[in-house]
């Protein structure tokens, strides 16, 4: 599907792959033409060895938690349904593409071992440090730039990291955030719910007073486009409605 993106995050054993650390967290959420749906695919998996006490820390998911829960074998197939084919946006991509990446060799699935051959990545990482070199570009970090509420983020946690970082992604571009009209939602098994109903005002309504701009407002607003349009590294979208108009 065109302009789809899917906003991901794990959680692992500990780190680095390589010392056979393993996936326990999945979680990802998705956006089409820059919207949230409201879809998303969540999972705690089990590992099949112990976290190291420092991830634990990090993260909150003991050993015991992740006893009786799939393995990753166990939801591949779906996983990769959800993510094949669309522009999968992480922070700090290396880490979880090479967590995944692991995953699916480890099944022996060698045509899924490399995930950029099924999909486009974007680090969000990468992004923050050529927007704000120098600078702390932690999600945490750019939460408070970006007067995004992390309030709930006493640990990591994969779902709800991503939908931070869907929040962080669309605002750090110039996007909106607010909104959730692109699609139906679900509760993560696949099943669409009611999409989101348009209500019309009645034509018959009284005409409004139409109220013009001053020069100051004006000026203002102009200086608020150039803002955006720094900090997204783009024109903002009104500018560039404008300009095709013109």
């Amino acid at each position: 599907m065109a302009n789809r993106s899917v906003v991901l995050d794990t959680e692992t054993t500990g780190m680095p792959v390589t010392d056979g650390h393993r996936i326990i967290e999945i979680g990802c959420v998705e956006l089409i033409g820059r919207r949230l749906t409201g879809r998303h695919f969540h999972v705690y998996l089990q590992a099949d060895r112990e976290s190291d006490e420092g991830a634990i820390g990090v993260h909150g998911i003991t050993n015991e938690f992740l006893v009786g829960k799939p393995r990753f074998a166990e939801v591949a197939d779906e996983f990769f349904d959800f993510i094949q084919g669309a522009q999968l946006i992480i922070h700090n991509a290396a880490f979880d593409v090479g967590f995944i990446n692991n995953e699916f060799a480890l099944m022996g699935r060698q045509d899924r071992a490399d995930i950029t051959q099924h999909c486009t990545i974007l680090d969000t990482l990468l992004m923050a440090r050529e927007r704000h070199p120098g600078q702390r570009n932690s999600l945490d970090a750019l939460c408070k730039r970006y007067d995004v509420d992390n309030s709930g983020r006493e640990l990591h946690g994969a779902l709800l990291d991503s939908e931070i970082l869907a929040d962080v992604y669309l605002t750090m571009t110039g996007g909106q955030t607010s909104l959730s009209l692109a699609g139906n939602a679900s509760d993560g098994d696949g099943s669409a719910g009611q999409s989101t109903e348009i209500r019309r005002l009645s034509a018959e309504r009284a005409r409004g007073r139409i109220i013009r701009a001053s020069e100051a407002e004006l000026a203002e607003h102009q200086a608020r486009l150039e803002i955006i349009a720094k900090s997204a590294g783009a024109p903002a979208l009104w500018t560039q409605l404008l300009e095709a108009q013109q």
